[in-house]
């Protein structure tokens, strides 16, 4: 899914206080140098141990700099954890940012 097919999903679901589970699998560097508001940092070596805490119940939005590595960790998460929720945002935090799209600096925690 694109940034641009992403980001009304985002904001309706931000403006109705609902969740929209998004999981940043850059390095905490990358992160806190501006990431999608109420992403959740998880860093792509950082899954093997922390697979476990990714909800299986909805949508899951993965989203990394460039779309590389966040289809890395979604092709990690259903091979090995059996998850199919996974929705892999194409063009990653570069392309959210190029298009003007809010951005949070700072944080690890998706805060």
């Amino acid at each position: 899914m694109s940034v641009n097919e992403f980001y009304p999903r985002w904001l309706v679901a931000t403006e109705k206080g609902e969740d929209c589970i998004i999981v940043d699998v850059r390095s905490p560097g990358e992160y806190s140098k501006g990431h999608v508001p109420s992403a959740r940092l998880l860093p792509l070596d950082s899954l093997p141990g922390a697979a476990h805490v990714i909800a299986r119940d909805k949508p899951v939005y993965l989203i990394c700099q460039g779309g590389m590595r966040s289809l890395q960790a979604m092709d990690y998460l259903a091979r090995e954890h059996g998850l199919a929720n996974l929705v892999n945002i194409t063009g990653g935090t570069m392309a959210w940012i190029n298009a003007g799209y809010p951005v949070k600096q700072g944080g690890h925690d998706g805060s």
